[in-house]
């Protein structure tokens, strides 16, 4: 009963401090001319969105951090090396969305840092990851338990630390398209490895994660269609990589390919896309990501979110059994 109190309290704490935040930021945003420059590739439909405040990451990355900050401190949860891990990896890639954002804003166009200073910057909080983990004896075996996998990994591990980080966080990256597209699926991602993280051991974690599912349901009531502020590469960078670090601390690296199902496929259109056109010169499919696929053959912006909604949760719920049972 004890931890049930904890998680509704986690949830709680973290929507309404969101909530709040948002009524308060958004507003700044806006005085301050912070807004979204829309891609000209673009359609018509996504033009008159041009302006609409960025950066919206703040308003669950903060409530988030402060809201876990205050349980470790007032004792209601216990501070672990791997709770700092992900609130490192959580804060570290945020810092770097909100530097391509800022830098984005300052140029008035949608490039900010350059691939190579995003790779570069996500190689360093990968390798304080590795060592911090390390450093507090972590396991370096890839396991899964019901294939009878036990790879022994070594020094190894660190590279598919980078691989699950960067992957994770370009995943959600590409997904944030559609006003509440990526901030819904990645609150049922974080239910399910919440779920998860409580249910193996790992409590710290899986109260992190209610938190943020709750920040993350704040923020979706400014987020959902028509959109009042956008999250930003502050807020999907930091989703996906704080994701893949809980995959990875928690051992359930292939159950992150399960619960964000939806990332993946998200991910694979455009890479498939890409290889497409090279291959055969032409498109195989309208526009990618996939979910623009939709958007070309008609589909109106709020039943793609609906179906990519619905589709994310059947995963989550599928991940949860094979995350559970792994």
């Amino acid at each position: 009963m004890l931890l049930l109190t904890k998680a509704v309290f986690a949830i709680m704490i973290g929507f309404l401090s969101s909530v709040v935040l948002g009524l308060i930021l958004i507003p700044a945003l806006k005085k301050m001319h912070i807004g979204q420059k829309i891609s000209v590739f673009v359609g018509d439909t996504h033009r008159k969105k041009e302006g609409t405040p960025t950066m919206g990451g703040l308003i669950f990355i903060i409530p988030t951090i402060a809201a876990t900050l205050y349980l470790v401190l007032s004792d209601r949860i216990s501070y672990t090396s791997n709770l700092g891990i992900v609130l490192l990896v959580f804060l570290g890639y945020a810092c770097i969305g909100f530097l391509d954002d800022f830098l984005s804003i300052r140029k008035g166009n949608n490039e900010g840092l350059t691939t190579y200073q995003k790779l570069f910057m996500q190689v360093l909080i990968a390798i304080g990851f590795f060592y911090i983990y390390m450093r507090n004896g972590g396991q370096t075996s890839f396991v899964v338990g019901t294939l009878g996998i036990d790879i022994e990994l070594g020094w190894l591990y660190g590279l598919l630390i980078l691989f699950v980080l960067v992957g994770a966080s370009n995943a959600v990256n590409l997904t944030d398209g559609l006003d509440g597209l990526a901030g819904g699926l990645s609150a049922i991602a974080y239910i399910a490895f919440a779920l998860i993280s409580l249910t193996v051991g790992f409590e710290d974690i899986g109260i992190f994660g209610l938190i943020l599912v709750g920040s993350l349901f704040g923020f979706l009531t400014y987020n959902t269609h028509p959109a009042k502020i956008f999250m930003g590469d502050t807020g999907s960078l930091a989703l996906g990589a704080a994701m893949g670090a809980i995959a990875i601390l928690t051992h359930r690296e292939l159950t992150l390919l399960v619960v964000a199902g939806i990332f993946v496929i998200e991910t694979l259109s455009v890479i498939v896309q890409t290889i497409w056109v090279q291959v055969f010169h032409k498109k195989l499919f309208l526009m990618t990501p996939i979910h623009h696929h939709f958007e070309k053959l008609g589909w109106i912006e709020t039943d793609i979110v609906k179906l990519f909604w619905v589709a994310g949760l059947v995963l989550a719920m599928a991940g949860i059994i094979f995350g559970v049972w792994l």
